[in-house]
């Protein structure tokens, strides 16, 4: 399966398993395990989104959202239940207007799982980190 590195952003081929001991970038020989969302802009986003295999959980909020804080640390909790099953991305709708445009974000925060660079679900509101597992596990 195809995974983009969370560091260098390159495509890797990983063979697919149940869980990993191990799983470095072939380029930047970084871990594939790191969960920590990535932040993403108009310049990468389709790039992470197209050359992935497993699903893309995008995270569309904006710093001034109170909603947005309070689910951000679910999120990255959430993250770390999945590594080289999915991976967890941010985009500041701030910063990043243009892509909020192109995926109708009118309520913030929005997650959109991602799956062969298509929009398969998407969701508004501030979820718990049960909820997010659950929304994730949905389509491994």
């Amino acid at each position: 399966m195809r995974v983009v590195c969370p560091h260098c952003k390159s495509v890797n081929n990983v063979p697919q398993r149940d869980s990993y001991a191990k799983a470095n970038c072939g380029k930047c020989k970084s871990s594939l395990l790191e969960t920590k969302p990535i932040e993403l802009t108009s310049v990468n986003f389709d790039e992470i989104i197209v050359n992935s295999d497993i699903p893309v959980i995008v995270d569309f909020w904006a710093p001034w959202c109170g909603p947005c804080k309070m689910m951000a640390p679910n999120f990255e909790k959430s993250a770390k239940n999945f590594p080289l099953k999915a991976i967890f991305v941010k985009v500041n709708t701030e910063n990043e207007q243009h892509l909020g445009a192109r995926f109708g974000i009118r309520s913030i925060p929005t997650i959109i799982v991602f799956k062969g660079g298509k929009e398969l679900h998407r969701v508004s509101g501030a979820l718990d980190e049960t909820s997010l597992n659950k929304l994730v596990a949905q389509f491994l």
